[in-house]
């Protein structure tokens, strides 16, 4: 039985379209890279970024120390002096200090309270070793200040003490 002539194939045509996907294949694997890239970078260093702000606060915080050595106060002038002496090795910036009377906040920048460091009302750097006077009038406070009124004082960094009022006679 006599078979028909057969064609030959054309195999090349079926190489183009292999090379054709490929190609396109690989475009596509650059384009996503180059657009991965990028974003896993500043991905990267954003957590670097707040790590580093993290391990920078718990230094700060390791170096404050601070003690609220004394709160008085005077029934006759109507003064609540608090005291306290920085024993850490961070300067300090007394404005940004939080003193709570009694839960109530007290802003000790504001106008009914001053603030010296070992005397000098004049600076605001409360540096190593140096005293911290806050004297708060009364009269800015809704809280009835007396014996065994609570004070709290809060630095930048979070540290904070705690003393209770004493009176002083007049």
């Amino acid at each position: 039985v006599p078979t028909a002539p057969t064609r030959p194939t054309e195999g090349g045509a079926m190489g183009v379209s292999v090379s054709a996907s490929t190609a396109i294949i690989v475009a596509g694997l650059f384009f996503a890279f180059t657009t991965f890239y990028p974003v896993a970078a500043n991905g990267f260093d954003r957590v670097s970024d707040a790590q580093h702000g993290i391990n920078e606060r718990a230094l700060e915080r390791q170096n404050t120390a601070f003690a609220v050595s004394n709160a008085t106060y005077d029934g006759g002038t109507g003064n609540l002096t608090v005291t306290a002496t920085n024993d850490g090795s961070l300067g300090l910036v007394a404005g940004d200090a939080t003193l709570l009377v009694d839960n109530e906040y007290v802003d000790v920048g504001g106008p009914n309270a001053t603030t010296t460091v070992d005397g000098d009302g004049d600076t605001a750097l409360w540096l190593g070793g140096e005293t911290l006077t806050i004297t708060v009038d009364e009269s800015g406070l809704s809280t009835d200040v007396g014996a065994g009124t609570r004070v709290v004082l809060v630095v930048e960094s979070g540290v904070r003490d705690t003393a209770t009022v004493t009176e002083v006679s007049a």
